[in-house]
Order: C-alpha cells, then sequence, then structure tokens
C-alpha cells in the first residue's frame, strides 16, 4: 500500500514540474513572439514573469518535501525492529 503511495507523490511532483516548465517555456515563446507591447501589457509581463520565477524558485522546496513525505511513507510501511 506505501509503494502506492510513493508512486503517486512521485508522479504528482514530476507532473507538477513538467507543469511548471510548461509554463516557463509558454512564457519564453510568448514573449519572443510579441513586439512593442503597451504599459498594461508591460505590467502584465512584468507580473506574470514574476509569478513564473516564484514557482520556479519554489521547485527545490517542493522538490523537499516531496520526498520528505516519501520517506514519511517508507518508515511507515517498514517499522523498526
Amino acid at each position: 500500500m506505501s509503494h502506492i503511495f510513493i508512486a503517486i507523490i512521485t508522479v504528482g511532483g514530476s507532473i507538477l514540474a513538467l507543469i511548471i516548465l510548461g509554463m516557463i517555456i509558454i512564457g519564453i515563446i510568448r514573449a519572443a513572439k510579441t513586439g512593442e507591447l503597451s504599459k498594461n501589457q508591460k505590467e502584465t509581463r512584468t507580473e506574470e514573469t514574476r509569478m513564473i520565477q516564484d514557482i520556479y524558485n519554489a521547485l527545490p522546496k517542493i522538490e523537499q518535501r516531496v520526498e520528505a513525505l516519501e520517506t514519511i511513507l517508507i518508515e511507515r510501511g517498514h517499522p523498526k525492529q
């Protein structure tokens, strides 16, 4: 049973990482395609960029949390003797 939880957490973390990388790539493509931006569009882009950077910077924390959850699940499945 614990193997299932570990697999779910691992797959969930991988999916989250792929979504974030996809968002970053989409942001880069959009930035490359757009020409001159209006003031409102620049503010929106700045906010989007800040959000993407925040998500990217949070990835190591998310990875550590996933690893901690995996460790907890492994320890629960294998009691110390």
